[in-house]
């Protein structure tokens, strides 16, 4: 009896044993399968971080090229804008130069009607050429900025 109560315990052991290896396994298989179930997880987020990543590098990039480019384009921009501004100041100094010469012409072209109808005024009354020389210094007189 006591031979066949230990044959029966260890029967029952031998049982246990292999239950526990069966469940043993079933946990190992259970906590793999979580393991990969996480990891895979993370490495989703891993790669889309990685790609958004990478993605931005590349619109930084173009950005500063853009920027770049930009800033070129406003240099140019400026030098012309100053050249122009140079160019309309020599504009305004041509057009002030011809005013001060039309002005001084003006006065040259009154100062010659007046000298020539003077002359033409002393030639019909028949006077010299004195009265013709006079003639002219009355219309440098009218006119003293020749």
């Amino acid at each position: 009896m006591l031979t066949s109560m230990v044959k029966e315990h260890h029967k029952e052991q031998v049982k246990r044993k292999q239950e526990q290896e069966v469940r043993r396994k079933e946990a190992i298989e259970a906590s793999n399968e979580l393991t990969q179930s996480l990891v895979d997880h993370l490495n989703v987020g891993v790669a889309q971080a990685y790609l958004n990543q990478k993605r931005l590098d590349a619109e930084a990039k173009q950005l500063h090229v853009g920027a770049t480019n930009f800033a070129k384009q406003t240099h140019q921009w400026l030098q012309l804008i100053d050249n122009f501004s140079g160019a309309l100041k020599e504009l305004g100094d041509v057009e002030n130069w011809a005013r001060s010469i039309e002005s001084d012409m003006l006065v040259i072209q009154q100062t010659l009607e007046v000298a020539y109808k003077a002359s033409r005024a002393a030639q019909a009354t028949g006077a010299g050429p004195e009265a013709s020389t006079s003639a002219a210094a009355a219309a440098a007189a009218i006119n003293p900025n020749p």
